[in-house]
């Protein structure tokens, strides 16, 4: 598999990703400048960046890009018999925003065109959806609105009046839609301009959008610290998502960067 045609199929389906680049090598690593892989978010890793005690070193500092969004380089020294060290360029690959507008107003077709010019995704469909607007004026706003607050959308903008989102707010509440899921409606959508034209309520629900976006990263946004434990042969700090080597004694699982380590820890519980 090309590491490069797969990160190009991640980024085209939205999965976060890190590319882990080699930049530079000393000796005797079995590493050469330039070989590349890609860490996903549970902790795969894809290509080749070294042997046995650089992969678990490049998965935990990948996970961890995940983390903050951050572009890092760092040196990998093995901890192992086999020595040498690696630098290692890792770039976090966080998917754009998606954005699913509901609806055929006007101020529906400008926001997508405005949310393409920041590269937000949009679709039309609730699932997986980030952000949801709807501005379907009124044709199945309720049914639309409560599909939207059962999804994993952190941001559910309504466009209409006041008067308007306050009788979809009553019968949803009719409907028995609880308090909690009622008071993340943003209605009327977007940042309060006063009388706008279509094209800018538009604007001013892109405006809340981003002001939202750095706010409250959505679900797809940076992901949640990795797990680390230490290997307790060579003290090597390895990420417990998608960890190849750990073994379970007297009810503890240990971790470890790879085989060798692995095989020491046995051997000393005979």
């Amino acid at each position: 598999m090309s590491v490069l045609v797969e990160a190009g199929r991640l980024a085209q389906e939205g999965t976060p990703f890190a590319l882990a680049t080699v930049v530079a090598v000393e000796r005797p690593s079995s590493a050469r400048a330039g070989d590349r892989a890609l860490v996903t978010a549970d902790g795969e890793l894809h290509g080749w960046v070294g042997g046995a005690c650089t992969e678990p070193e490049v998965v935990r500092l990948a996970l961890e890009a995940l983390v903050d969004g951050d572009v890092r380089r760092e040196r990998i020294e093995s901890r192992c018999a086999s020595e040498g060290a690696v630098d290692v360029l890792i770039e976090p690959q966080l998917p754009a925003p998606l954005l699913a507008v509901i609806g055929d107003a006007p101020a529906a077709r400008k926001l997508c065109e405005l949310a393409a010019v920041l590269g937000w995704r949009t679709t039309t469909d609730l699932e997986g959806a980030d952000a949801v607007v709807i501005a379907s004026m009124g044709h199945g706003d309720e049914e639309t609105l409560e599909a939207a607050l059962a999804s994993d959308a952190g941001y559910v903008g309504l466009v209409a009046s006041a008067k308007r989102a306050a009788a979809v707010t009553a019968d949803l509440r009719r409907r028995r839609v609880d308090e909690e899921a009622l008071a993340r409606i943003r209605s009327p959508a977007g940042l309060d301009l006063g009388p706008s034209s279509q094209e800018e309520i538009a604007v001013a629900i892109l405006a809340e959008l981003v002001a939202w976006r750095h706010l409250e990263p959505s679900g797809h946004g940076p992901l949640d610290a990795p797990a680390t434990a230490i290997d307790p042969i060579c003290g090597m700090v390895v990420a417990v998502e998608g960890a190849a080597h750990s073994l379970e004694h007297d009810g503890t699982t240990y971790y470890f960067c790879g085989p060798g380590c692995l095989r020491k820890f046995e051997a000393a519980l005979v």
